[in-house]
């Protein structure tokens, strides 16, 4: 079931190729990491997109908690039925599929690898995902932009799900 959207309905129109295009990220698509961190805290939020905020937790000098930020959401986007499934998939990417390289031992990592052609024709590498899967507490996207440094094989699979693994090790490490 199909759950009412905040994109806007109107603006120019696609003809059919350009369309085609844009369904798979690639022409005018345009995303943030943000935007794409809380594609995966919907996911993780069995459907509910949470509202963003990037301070949990203000810490005086002696180590008091002087502000907490307590979450809020915005709606929600998908069915959780959807968000379950898609939650499964997401786990299967990192067990066994392009998303190997984000599995951290002892956390289970939910994510999706992304690669999508950026200006000039190099590669953007993606991965966003949450952990732990099963009792989501972290989200996140990571975007490394391809350049002819880099070169055009860059896949979501191969440089960015690693970068994803050491900030879900960062998270573990704070929160052992």
């Amino acid at each position: 079931m199909c759950i009412k959207g905040s994109f806007p309905t109107e603006g120019p129109s696609l003809d059919p190729a350009a369309l085609g295009q844009s369904g798979i990220g690639e022409r005018d698509v345009r995303a943030t990491p943000l935007h794409m961190a809380m594609v995966a805290a919907t996911v993780a939020n069995d459907g509910v997109t949470p509202n963003p905020h990037l301070v949990r937790r203000v810490f005086d000098a002696e180590g008091n908690t002087v502000e907490e930020t307590e979450p809020t959401m915005f709606g929600r986007a998908m069915e959780s039925t959807t968000a379950a499934t898609l939650k499964d998939l997401m786990v299967q990417v990192v067990t066994n599929g392009t998303g190997r390289r984000a599995a951290v031992t002892g956390v289970q990592v939910a994510g999706k690898t992304g690669t999508a052609t950026g200006a000039r024709g190099f590669s953007n590498a993606w991965f966003i995902g949450f952990a732990p899967a099963d009792d989501p507490q972290i989200a996140f996207a990571v975007l490394v932009e391809g350049n002819e440094k880099t070169g055009e094989d860059l896949t979501g699979g191969t440089l960015a799900a690693p970068i994803a693994a050491r900030i879900v090790e960062a998270w573990r490490a704070i929160n052992d």
